[in-house]
């Protein structure tokens, strides 16, 4: 990867993908959705800031724990339209994901737990195993992994 020197304001779609680590397609899907901006050079070309590099990793990083695109999203649109997040704004976020975060690892430390006591035993049958599910009593409470939901 080449790096860029610190005055170049404004990155080629290339560029800022090698850089983030994503794909040119990528950027494009994140800028339909309202995630990242870009101008136009006069030849209709693409252009996107440097900054937009910090919105990629934070995008990247949300995105590694879980975030939906759509609760990404959310949390930009309430970000600072001209110049850089404070440390107020990000502490926001937090607070809004805190609680989202903390079941999702609770739920990740079970399905960890409990998977691998499953698959342990080697009966391979969920719906009749009489550890995990007596006469498939989780069954009632509809279809998918009722103890992981």
């Amino acid at each position: 990867m080449r790096q860029v020197p610190k005055d170049v304001l404004w990155l080629k779609p290339g560029q800022i993908a090698d850089r983030a680590g994503v794909a040119v397609s990528t950027l494009h899907y994140y800028e339909s959705m309202g995630l990242i901006h870009s101008r136009r050079t006069a030849g209709n070309r693409r252009e996107y800031r440097r900054d937009t590099l910090r919105v990629l990793a934070f995008i990247r990083a949300s995105q590694r724990v879980g975030i939906s695109l759509d609760r990404i999203k959310d949390a930009l649109d309430g970000l600072p339209q001209h110049g850089l997040p404070t440390k107020k704004d990000w502490a926001r976020i937090s607070r809004e994901w805190r609680e989202d975060l903390t079941n999702r690892i609770e739920h990740l430390t079970a399905l960890r737990d409990r998977f691998s006591n499953c698959i342990g035993c080697g009966c391979l049958s969920l719906q009749s195993c009489p550890y995990s599910n007596p006469d498939d009593i989780l069954g009632a409470g509809g279809p998918g992994p009722q103890r992981l939901l």
